[in-house]
C-alpha cells in the first residue's frame, strides 16, 4: 500500500526476496490503520521534509510514501541470526500494510501464545498508550480526564483504570462514547460549553488532576487546559502535524499554574530511565494484551484489496469508527 498523493492510495507489486542475515520474512494476517498519525500522512498534513523514523518505511512525506506501523502475521522463514524466531511464529512488526515482507528481526515481536494476530495489531498503539500513562503524574485517588476516544484514547483510558485511577473522558461521537464506557471510563462527556462546569461537579470543584489530550484537536487542548485543576498537568499525546494550534493562555493556564507536557512514543519518561527501556516497555505491553478488552474496539475489517474504502471511511466518517483493520488471506 502506497500513498501516491494526498488522499490517494494504491497497491503496488513488490518482489520479496528470501530473508537475509538478521531478517525475517512474514506473511501478514492483519494490519491496523492509525486514525491519528497515519491519517495525517494520508491527508498530506505532515511536514514534507520530516525524516522517516522506521527502516521499514519507504518514500517520503512529500509523496509517494509507503506508510503504516501495525502489522501482525506469521513468520514464513528466517535468515541467519534472526533472534530465535521460527517459521509459524505469530509476530507483530512495525511495518506498512503489505501481504508479504521482510523486516529486521529486531522489529518482529513474538506474540503471546494463543494471542489472536488480529488483536496483536494493537501492540504499537498500546506502547503509545503506556508511554502516555508513564508521563501522567497521577497519584492513587486522583482523577484523569482523557480527551478523545479514538483507539489511543480508549487504550489510555483502559490502562489508567487498570492502574486504579478514576477516569473521565470527553468525546463528541456517540459511538465512541459507547466504546469508552466499555473500556472503563466512569463517565463520558460531550465537549460543549458546559464541559468545565460538569468536570468541576464530578471532581468536587477541583478539576482534573491530569488531563490527557489524545484527540488531535486544538480546541480539545484548550479545553484540557480549562478543565485541569490548580497545579494540574495536561499531557499532550496528539501529534498535530502541520495544523496550527492556537491557545488562550492568559486565563486558566496562567492563574492555575497549569503545566503542559508532551508525550511521544519515541522517547520514554526520563524520570524512569534508570528502570525502563524500550524492551521492558514492549514486554509490559505483551503482558497487557490478554488483560485488556481489545475485541470490542475493532469496529471495521476490510480485505486488503479494499483498503481505499477503509481510508475513505476514516477520513470522512471517523466518528463511526474505533479500530479499522485490514485483513489478508492466510495460505
Amino acid at each position: 500500500m502506497w500513498f501516491g498523493a494526498p488522499r490517494a492510495c494504491e497497491l503496488r507489486a513488490e518482489t520479496v526476496l528470501p530473508p537475509g542475515p538478521g531478517e525475517v520474512r512474514v506473511r501478514a494476517v492483519a494490519s491496523a490503520i492509525s486514525g491519528g498519525t497515519e491519517m495525517l500522512v494520508y491527508r498530506g498534513e505532515t511536514p514534507e521534509d520530516l525524516p522517516l523514523d522506521l527502516p521499514t518505511l519507504a518514500g517520503g512525506y512529500g509523496f509517494p510514501i509507503k506508510y503504516g506501523y501495525a502489522a501482525a502475521g506469521r513468520v514464513l522463514d528466517t535468515g541467519p541470526g534472526a533472534g530465535g524466531l521460527s517459521p509459524g511464529d505469530a509476530v507483530f512488526v512495525l511495518h506498512p500494510h503489505q501481504e508479504v515482507f521482510n523486516a529486521p528481526a529486531g522489529l518482529a515481536v513474538r506474540l503471546p501464545e494463543g494471542c489472536d494476530p488480529h488483536l496483536g495489531v494493537f501492540v504499537a498503539n498500546l506502547e503509545t498508550a503506556l508511554n502516555v500513562v508513564h508521563d501522567t503524574p497521577l497519584r492513587l485517588g486522583e482523577t484523569a480526564l482523557v480527551f478523545g476516544q479514538g483507539v489511543v484514547g480508549l487504550l489510555i483510558a483502559q490502562l489508567l483504570r487498570l492502574a486504579g485511577t478514576r477516569v473521565l473522558a470527553v468525546e463528541p461521537a456517540a459511538r465512541r462514547r459507547e466504546l469508552s464506557r466499555t473500556a472503563g471510563a466512569e463517565d463520558v462527556l460531550e465537549p460543549d460549553e458546559g464541559l468545565r462546569e460538569r468536570v468541576l461537579a464530578a471532581t468536587g470543584g477541583r478539576g482534573a488532576d491530569v488531563a490527557v489530550e489524545a484527540s488531535g484537536s486544538g480546541a480539545a487542548l484548550q479545553n484540557a487546559v480549562e478543565t485541569a485543576a490548580d497545579e494540574g498537568t495536561v499531557v499532550v499525546a496528539s501529534w498535530y502535524g502541520k495544523k496550527p494550534v492556537t491557545l488562550m493562555l492568559g486565563g486558566r493556564f496562567h492563574r492555575g499554574r497549569v503545566r503542559v507536557v508532551s508525550s511521544q512514543v519515541g522517547r520514554l519518561n526520563p524520570e524512569a530511565a534508570a528502570r525502563w527501556d524500550r524492551g521492558r516497555r514492549t514486554r509490559a505491553v505483551l503482558d497487557l494484551l490478554p488483560r485488556l478488552r481489545l475485541e470490542p474496539l475493532v469496529t471495521h475489517r476490510f480485505p486488503f484489496g479494499r483498503a481505499t474504502e477503509a481510508y475513505r471511511l476514516l477520513d470522512g466518517r471517523p466518528e463511526e469508527t474505533g479500530q479499522v483493520i485490514l485483513t489478508y488471506d492466510e495460505e
